[in-house]
C-alpha cells in the first residue's frame, strides 16, 4: 500500500458507510493503522499532530506538518491540506480546516486519539461535535480481503521458521532474553519487516504471568518455556504462542498442557463463519472449565488479527459480533498456575464458510527440548 489506489478508495468508501450509518458527518484518524488502511501511507504519531479526515462524501481533508508535505502531496494532491510549521504551531492549521468542514459532526478513534489532538479538534468545532466513533469502526478492517491475509500468511510463515530454528538452539541455562534475542535474529534473517511485538519468552514459574517480560532467568530442567511473538510483514502481524518443557516434564504440567491443546483444537474444528466470538469463547473455555485445572483460566479465547495485533473482534464471551468469512482471529486458550507453570497454544486462523483455516501450521504436540 503506498498511493491512492482504487483498493484504498474502496476502503475508504467503506469508512462513508459506517460514519453514514452512525450519523457523522465525517471522521477523523490519526496516524496509526487506519490511516494506513484507508491511505496507503504510513505516518510517525509523534508530538506533531497529524489528522486525515473523511467526509460523506469521500473527500479528504487533512491537518500535515510542514515536513511531510512532499510525502503527502505526492500521495493526495488533491486533498484540501492545512500545512503548519514548527515555529508557527499548529493551532491554525486546525482552526482552518474546521472553517472549511463547516458545522459538522466528527467521530474520532477513541482507543487512539491522544487527548491534545482531540482538545484541538473539539476547541475548533461547535460543543458536541466530536464524539468517539470507535463502536462503528471496530468493523472497518474485521473482514480481510486476499492481499491482506497472503501477508499475514508471510508473516507466519517466517514466523515459523524462526520458531523452529531457536527451539533447536534452546539449552538449558540459557536466559529467557538470550531466546528472545535468537528469536529476533532468526525472525529478521528470514525476512521480517520487524516484530508485532516485544516477543515474549517467559521460562518456569514466570510462565504463569501470560504478558510477563523477559529477563536474565535462566532455563531450568522441568521447566516450561512459553514463547509468544510473531513476525510482521508489509504492516500485517502474526501473532503465535507455543509452550515446550525443558529436559523433561511434570505430569501435571503434561496433564494441563494436554487440557490447552485440547481446547485448542476445539477452537479451530468448531469455528465457521457466522458463528459469533461469545458462541466460541463459550464452546472453547467450556473445554478448560471442564477440567480439574478450571481455576486455572485468566482470560478469553481470542482477538482479530490484521495491521493491529489486537483488533475487532474480541473472541470472548459476551461479544455478539458476527465472524463473516475473511475474518482473521486467534484462538488461544491458556491456563495458568501462579509460580509454577503457565501454557498457552495459540494459532491465527482465518473464518470461511467451511469453517475455520488455521494460517499457522506449527506443531502442536507436547514437545521437550534441549
Amino acid at each position: 500500500m503506498v498511493d491512492d489506489s482504487n483498493l484504498t478508495k474502496r476502503r475508504r468508501q467503506r469508512a462513508v458507510t459506517l460514519m453514514t450509518g452512525a450519523g457523522l458527518d465525517a471522521l477523523a484518524f490519526v496516524p496509526g493503522p487506519n490511516f494506513l488502511y484507508l491511505t496507503g501511507l504510513n505516518f510517525h504519531l509523534m508530538e506533531r499532530p497529524t489528522l486525515l479526515i473523511l467526509d460523506r462524501g469521500g473527500d479528504i481533508t487533512a491537518i500535515m506538518p510542514a515536513l511531510e508535505r512532499l510525502k503527502w502531496s505526492t500521495a493526495f494532491p488533491h486533498a484540501t491540506t492545512f500545512y503548519w510549521q514548527d515555529s508557527d504551531g499548529f493551532e491554525s492549521a486546525f482552526a482552518d480546516a474546521a472553517a472549511a468542514l463547516g458545522a459538522v459532526s466528527v467521530g474520532v478513534e477513541g482507543g487512539r486519539m491522544r487527548m491534545f489532538e482531540y482538545d484541538a479538534l473539539r476547541n475548533q468545532l461547535k460543543d458536541g461535535a466530536v464524539s468517539n466513533a470507535d463502536t462503528a469502526l471496530a468493523v472497518l478492517r474485521m473482514v480481510k480481503d486476499a492481499d491482506e491475509i497472503a501477508l499475514l500468511e508471510a508473516a507466519i510463515a517466517i514466523s515459523e521458521v524462526a520458531l523452529e530454528e531457536t527451539v533447536e538452539a534452546v539449552r538449558p541455562g540459557m536466559t529467557e532474553k538470550q531466546v528472545k534475542s535468537f528469536l529476533e535474529s532468526r525472525m529478521l534473517a528470514n525476512g521480517a519487516d520487524g516484530f508485532s511485538f516485544d516477543p515474549i519468552v517467559l521460562a518456569g514459574g514466570k510462565a504463569a504471568n501470560p504478558h510477563g517480560t523477559p529477563d536474565d532467568t535462566s532455563l531450568k530442567p522441568g521447566d516450561a518455556m512459553l514463547m509468544d511473538f510473531g513476525a510482521r510483514i508489509g504492516g500485517y502481524n502474526a501473532d503465535i504462542t507455543r509452550t515446550f518443557f525443558v529436559g523433561h516434564v511434570r505430569d501435571e504440567h503434561a496433564d494441563i498442557y494436554g487440557v490447552v491443546k485440547s481446547a485448542n483444537a476445539v477452537g479451530r474444528d468448531i469455528a465457521i463463519a457466522g458463528m459469533t466470538a461469545h458462541d466460541l469463547d463459550t464452546q472453547v473455555t467450556a473445554r478448560l472449565r471442564d477440567s480439574p485445572f478450571a481455576d486455572l483460566i485468566v482470560h478469553k479465547t481470542g482477538h482479530g488479527l490484521g495491521l493491529d495485533v489486537h483488533e475487532a473482534p474480541q473472541v470472548m464471551i459476551g461479544n455478539r459480533q458476527r465472524l463473516d468469512p475473511g475474518t482473521v482471529i486467534t484462538i488461544e486458550p491458556g491456563l495458568y498456575r501462579a509460580g509454577d507453570v503457565g501454557v498457552r497454544i495459540e494459532d491465527d486462523v482465518v473464518m470461511t464458510a467451511e469453517g475455520a483455516r488455521s494460517l499457522t501450521g506449527f506443531d502442536r504436540h507436547l514437545r521437550v527440548i534441549g
